[in-house]
């Protein structure tokens, strides 16, 4: 018999046809939104979990800490409830108001901290890693600091399902594949894959205005572009062990919110599909990518939440406005 966590992965891919048509090329999107949780984030809080019960970690009544801008949270959360575990996740107090009502819908501990940079020892990783080595030293059935940013399993998830997914359902015929990077998880794994067994592939990199990959991977410098985005969970600041694991990028895109959030409200019109800020600079890089690749070319991206999840921000025309975003018509209304 199936529980929730057998439905975790094997997401469809998506033809998305007016991006495909706007390019000459066919574009497809990994539909993590249909994970049991909503996003992509499912798969990661599955490796780290499961991983960690085959090294003597966690047993029932056990607890998982975490810091997360909400989706991993909320991955965590599906999938220790459906094992006998707690939660506590540490959240910056920015974070969309549907992501907290879901996390408190699941029952997590949820610890609310100000946004306060990496730098910061309360930036909410750090507050997170502190409770975890608390909970650890005090829970007889055991603990973890899930810590998606380090943790390769997180990756590992993405290496042993994503990619070799998105292999087969393209029957092989994959020019490249593109996404941000929250942790760098879905890149790095799904890269490593991909390049092991079609090594032609390329891979490309969409990056928010404010983080610094874009930087790092174009001059090797950990730098922060200029401006900012309200897409939430990708903009990295640093490299992680998890980015070590990227054995080459060979395409760059920094993308403007202006540049991308068009293409998601176009989704929700045009196409039925309705997705978050993240899967937006995804479809910005994409386009870029199948620019430069040239006509016929194939190329996945990750589609890598549900739209939602955003509701308040990203489908609300006052906080557009507030925010200096073009509201599409259909919002206007």
């Amino acid at each position: 018999m199936k529980n929730i966590i057998s439905q975790i992965g094997n997401t469809p891919l998506i033809h998305l046809k007016e991006v495909s048509e706007l390019t000459s090329c066919n574009i497809f999107g990994k539909a993590e939104f249909l994970n049991p949780g909503l996003s992509v984030k499912d798969r990661a809080a599955l490796s780290i979990i499961e991983n960690a019960e085959k090294r003597g970690e966690l047993k029932k009544g056990g607890t998982i800490v975490e810091g997360t801008a909400g989706n991993t949270g909320i991955g965590l959360a599906l999938v220790a409830n459906a094992k006998g575990y707690n939660v506590k996740i540490i959240i910056p107090e920015t974070q969309s108001q549907e992501k907290f009502d879901t996390l408190l819908a699941l029952g997590v501990d949820l610890i609310k901290v100000p946004a306060v940079p990496f730098s910061n020892p309360d930036n909410y990783q750090h507050v997170a890693r502190r409770i975890a080595e608390e909970e650890i030293k005090k829970n007889p059935n055991g603990a973890i600091f899930a810590d998606q940013w380090n943790n390769l399993d997180n990756m590992l998830a993405h290496y042993n399902t994503t990619g070799p997914e998105i292999l087969e359902q393209t029957n092989n015929e994959i020019d490249a594949f593109i996404c941000a990077v929250g942790t760098g998880g879905t890149l790095s794994g799904v890269s490593k894959y991909l390049r092991e067994n079609k090594p032609q592939i390329k891979i490309g990199l969409a990056d928010p205005k404010g983080a610094a990959m874009y930087n790092y991977f174009t001059n090797n410098k950990v730098e922060a572009s200029e401006g900012n985005s309200i897409s939430e969970g990708i903009g990295l600041g640093r490299v992680t062990p998890i980015i070590q694991e990227i054995e080459k990028i060979d395409f760059c895109y920094s993308i403007e919110d202006n540049e991308a959030l068009p293409y998601v409200y176009d989704l929700v019109k045009n196409e039925g599909i309705i997705l978050g800020g993240s899967s937006a600079i995804n479809i910005a890089g994409a386009i870029n990518l199948a620019k430069e690749l040239g006509k016929g070319s194939t190329i996945v991206t990750i589609l890598c939440d549900h739209g939602s999840r955003y509701q308040s921000k990203l489908y609300n025309r006052y906080f557009l406005q507030k925010k200096n975003i073009p509201i599409p018509l259909w919002l206007k209304d």
